[in-house]
């Protein structure tokens, strides 16, 4: 088989349709769209939240109670399994993980999470530690400072 003898299965492929287009194909004259009314027009569609003119479900309910979501805190996630990185008895800061690539964007501070091993005797200053995190650094011989 080669690809000039490839051929699309039966019904798989339809042809485009050209509307407006005379006699013969059934889209001519009104482009089956029907007779006059909103619907016949261009740009006569209405929005998936249109009631037909009454007053909308969105604009209809209260708009009560506060979200903190605006307000909240997002810190950058580190694993330990990438710290095994840096050599033994590295100070691991937020600036240091910022310029060697493990952190793009400094949001709110760092997490260390216990996601891997650490092998390697590192002091981590970090913003936040997750437990399982604290448990594997003190494990290893590794140091946690929170900034």
């Amino acid at each position: 088989m080669k690809l000039h003898e490839l051929v699309a299965n039966e019904g798989a492929t339809q042809a485009k349709k050209r509307v407006g287009r005379g006699p013969g194909s059934g889209l001519g004259k009104t482009s089956g769209r029907g007779q006059k009314g909103q619907k016949a027009r261009s740009g006569g569609a209405k929005g998936a939240t249109f009631e037909g003119g009454q007053l909308p479900l969105y604009r209809r309910l209260p708009k009560r109670g506060f979200s903190n979501s605006e307000f909240k805190t997002v810190y950058a996630i580190i694993n330990l399994s990438d710290l095994n990185r840096f050599e033994d008895n590295t100070v691991v800061t937020p600036a240091l993980l910022k310029e060697v690539g493990l952190v793009k964007k400094g949001l709110d501070g760092i997490k260390v999470l216990g996601e891997g091993n650490l092998e390697k005797k590192l002091t981590i200053q970090a913003n936040k530690f997750s437990a399982s995190a604290i448990e594997k650094i003190e494990k290893s011989g590794s140091k946690a400072e929170v900034i």
